[in-house]
Formats: structure tokens, sequence, C-alpha cells
């Protein structure tokens, strides 16, 4: 418990009198019940589930939100009688944390300027406003830059502090608050929503639901992402090998191809299958759900490469439809050059086993030295984002970062992906992506001002 934070004295006082640990239990049921039924859990085996500290976290959110509730016939609070009989008890800064907490609003929130240890700055992304600075030491140990957690924001005299219900929200879990939020208020489908602090008041196990219904599933039947490529097939290797025919040479094979205009040559005997740049009408693509994978080039997406290599014609592919599509391009080009291919696939799964066989323990010669290894790592991650902005992100609508910006809708989802590649890379500690700066992509987007 925090110096000057400490609730025990509420807490054995709400416990014990008859009228308050009835609401209380009431309250604590408004926020575990719909998840422990529907997944047939007590709230003992979340323990199990979740480990000791967080079904602990998940029962402070709702007595946080008990001490916030008015109840009838005379609007008072726990916080309220509990003061006026045994206020006298609770030390000065302690009783201000607590008067604090009954005023106080569950909301989400947006972490920046973390200083660990000491402070970070949050802005509500429901009721809108500037960021406030609180004064915290562990929780900034943890989050990073763009995290978004729900939790109550409590004045305390000149100050502000968080309570210590804290919940880091995954993407999926904002998704699924903004959808109960919406269903609930009755608010527009499509708009972010934006609530009143009073309304914030009566929503507040809609956050804990979101967090249980996100996390859950996972932890009870856990599954491996699911990966594709950016036009959302299943990711899996497929390597063609096109046998020429009698009496043929690579050079006509290379002058068939040439005349392809999909394919780019990226050396003396080998092609990259580019995408074409704008999608063919009415084909627009939705992005898939999952992880999606892709390879890019400052020409463009990557979907396949060619190689000529001895009496073959060799394409590589990520998925059994671009395999169907890649043939299909290359018999119409050279079919009378080339034979049926030959096909070996591999899953990703087998991809992954494979190269674990082939990395051995390196000889102590042969590691680069960790400061070389970043700074290698860092240019590469300089040219990779550089290409990026002139790229199709299908989340900004299959749009370039450059082009996406010229619209005021494109900028707000440019803010938004920018804030996912920098949350994603601070999260990887211990590694070169930890320390990326990320700073010359807002300012080179004209969007420095809006990193806040």
């Amino acid at each position: 418990m925090k110096h000057g934070h400490d609730l025990g004295g509420i807490i054995a006082f709400s416990r014990r009198e008859a009228e308050w640990a009835a609401r209380l239990a009431a309250v604590v049921d408004e926020h575990f019940l719909p998840a422990l039924e529907e997944f047939d859990l007590d709230f003992d085996d979340l323990t199990d589930i979740l480990g000791e500290q967080l079904p602990w976290t998940l029962w402070g959110c709702a007595f946080e939100d008990f001490l916030s509730r008015r109840w009838e016939p005379d609007g008072r609070t726990v916080v309220d009688v509990y003061l006026k009989r045994r206020g006298w008890s609770e030390k000065v800064l302690n009783r201000a944390y607590i008067e604090g907490l009954r005023d106080a609003h569950v909301s989400l929130h947006e972490v920046s300027d973390v200083v660990p240890g000491q402070s970070m700055a949050l802005r509500d992304l429901l009721t809108g406003g500037e960021p406030v600075t609180v004064r915290e030491k562990s929780a900034t140990r943890q989050l990073k830059q763009w995290d978004r957690i729900v939790a109550r924001v409590v004045p305390v005299r000149d100050h502000h502090v968080i309570a210590g219900g804290v919940l880091p929200f995954s993407p999926e879990a904002v998704e699924m608050l903004f959808g109960g939020l919406r269903d609930a208020l009755r608010l527009r489908k499509t708009a972010e929503p934006r609530l009143t602090v009073d309304q914030l008041r009566h929503c507040a196990p809609i956050f804990t639901g979101a967090w249980f219904f996100t996390h859950l599933p996972g932890l009870l039947n856990p599954q491996a992402p699911h990966l594709t490529n950016t036009d959302g097939e299943e990711l899996e290797f497929h390597e063609l090998h096109f046998p020429f025919a009698p009496r043929v040479a690579q050079g006509q094979v290379a002058a068939a191809l040439s005349r392809v205009p999909d394919l780019s040559r990226d050396g003396s005997k080998s092609w990259d299958w580019l995408a074409q740049t704008k999608p063919a009408a009415g084909k627009k693509k939705e992005a898939a759900p999952g992880l999606a994978l892709e390879t890019f080039s400052e020409r463009g997406t990557v979907l396949g490469s060619l190689e000529l290599k001895g009496k073959a014609l060799i394409l590589r592919v990520n998925s059994k439809e671009r395999a169907a599509r890649g043939e299909a391009m290359i018999m119409a080009a050279a079919g009378d050059l080339l034979r049926p291919p030959l096909t070996t696939i591999q899953t990703v799964d087998q991809a992954m086993r494979e190269r674990d066989a082939r990395s051995g323990p390196k000889d102590a010669e042969e590691e680069i030295p960790p400061e070389v290894a970043r700074q290698i790592i860092q240019d590469h991650l300089d040219r990779h984002y550089r290409d990026t902005l002139d790229q199709p992100i299908p989340v900004l609508g299959g749009k370039s970062p450059r082009q996406a910006v010229r619209s005021a809708s494109g900028r707000r989802k440019v803010v938004d992906w920018l804030k996912y590649l920098e949350n994603s890379s601070a999260r990887n500690e211990g590694s070169p992506l930890a320390d990326y700066d990320f700073r010359w992509m807002w300012e080179e987007l004209g969007l420095a001002g809006e990193r806040k």
C-alpha cells in the first residue's frame, strides 16, 4: 500500500457494517459476475489464472467504484459515513486521498512523458482535455509512452496521483470498452465515445468487463497469433521450381519475364514481383485480423521473388493464393519455355523449427559487439521507416503516411499509427527497438505538435 494512501480503515468499516457490506458485495458482483459466469470460474480461480496480485487489483477497481457511489435515500457515500464516524483516526493526507477517491471518476487514459519512478502525464480519452501530470513511482517503471490504462486520477492537495486500481488496456480491450459504452449510452456506432463525468460514474463495471472479456479467453485457451500477409491470406511459404523445356536457355526466359509489367529486376537473374500501386475497382480489401507480415521495397509491396538458377526458374511467395496467381502469370508469359512447376510448401512453424535447427552457438570471435549491433539495427530501422512513409498502409486505408496526412481524418489515423509503432517498439525492453527515437517521423509528417 502506498504511504499516505492506506484504505485499510475504510475497507474494514465497509465489511463490518452490514448495510455497507451488502452494498459492497453488490458492486463487486457487478464487476466480476458477468465474466465469472461466462467462463464458469470462482474468484479463487483467478489467482491461478492471473497470479496473486492482479485479482486484487481488479477487486480494487470495484472497491473504488463503491467509494464513489451515492446511495438513496439521502445520496450519501460510504466515504461520508466513514469519515463522520472514524475520520478522527485518519491522518490528514490519507483523509484527503479518501475524499479525492470519492469524487474521482474512472476513465481510459493515454500515457505520455513517463519519468520512471517519478511521474507521467495522463490524457483522459473519454472526457477530453489536456494531459494531467500525476506523481507515481511503481507504475511508471512498467508503463511506456502511449500505453493506455484505466485508472482514477485523484487530486490530493496541490498534486494528482492515481488510485491503486490500474488496468493496462490493449487495443482489443479499448475497442470492446468503446463498444460497451456505445451500447450502454446509446451512442453512435462510428464515433469515438465522449462522456461526461456523471456518465462515467455509472459505467465503471463496463471497464472491468472489457478487461476480463479480452484477457481471459487467451489465458484460458492460448492460441498462436493468426499470421497473414497484407492481402489477408494465411502465411505459408511456397517455392515453385519451373524446369526449362528442352533446349531453352536462361536468356529466353529472362526476355519473356522482362515483358511482364509487374516484375521489376533486382539483379541480372532475379526479379521482384510487385503489387499494383492501386487496387482494382471494387477490389479494395479490409485489413485482416491478426498480425500481417509483408516485405516492402522502395518500389512497392513485394508479392514474391523470382530467380533463374541453372535450368529452372524459381518463384518464392508467402501464400497459396499468391502461388496460384504467380504460376498463372509466369505460364502466361513463358509457358512454352517452361514445364509445370514442382512446389515445396513450408508452414510458419516448420520454418521456425528449421531456423532454430540451423542456428547453433556462436564462437566468441563471431559475436558482434553490442554497440555495433545496436547501430546496425538503428540504421536499418531508419531506412525501413523512411521507406514506409511512402508505402500503402492497410490501417491508413491503403494510403501512404505522406498521403494520409493531407486530410484531417487521415492525420488522426497517422497519429494513432505512429503512437502504435512507438508504443510497440518501447515494449521491446533490452532490444535496440526500445531505444529507437520516432520523433523524426512525427516531424517529417508535420505532426510534431500532435505528439502529446
